[in-house]
């Protein structure tokens, strides 16, 4: 290995890019150890949220213009949303409008008239060990605890603040 490195740099290759090099073919020790394995999974885009006005309107422009399967609107009460899921093979769509007064979506409506994404969904293997790392990383959720999400998963928002202004919904799979 030295040997290659030499003749890399008898060939004017920058340090950097010996250094590189190196790395690249090192049988050594790997350049993470010391860094604790986690204890828990970021998994696959469960979702992305859409928040509509008119929830009608937005259902029939997935399942009658763009050919996609929706689902049946379905109320969430302890969310304050009414859902559909719109399928697009690789992951959803999830439709929201509001569901009574006090709704984060009417807000968000107040702020976006014409709607708009709401947020993410990833899933992760565990919930709990997720809450518990992100606690010590200084990551606020929007909630003490979990709560039964729309596939009846538990899970955890992670305040957009703290997420490059992204709402982030943690589902556990």
């Amino acid at each position: 290995m030295a040997s290659a490195v030499l003749k890399v740099a008898a060939a004017g290759v920058s340090r950097c890019s010996r250094v590189a090099l190196w790395r690249a073919h090192s049988t050594t020790v790997p350049l993470h150890q010391g860094v604790p394995a986690s204890l828990w999974k970021l998994g696959r885009l469960n979702h992305i949220a859409i928040a509509v006005p008119d929830m009608e309107k937005a259902t029939a422009l997935y399942r009658d213009v763009l050919g996609a399967t929706v689902s049946e609107k379905v109320p969430l009460p302890d969310h304050g949303v009414y859902t559909v899921f719109v399928e697009l093979g690789n992951t959803k769509l999830e439709l929201l409008h509001p569901l009574g007064e006090k709704s984060p979506i009417s807000g968000f409506l107040l702020k976006n008239k014409s709607g708009g994404m709401h947020h993410i969904c990833i899933e992760v293997d565990d919930i709990s060990a997720v809450i518990a790392d992100l606690k010590t990383k200084n990551i606020r959720m929007l909630s003490a605890e979990p709560r039964i999400g729309a596939h009846g998963k538990p899970v955890m928002f992670l305040h957009p603040k703290d997420c490059d202004g992204v709402l982030v919904e943690l589902e556990e799979a």
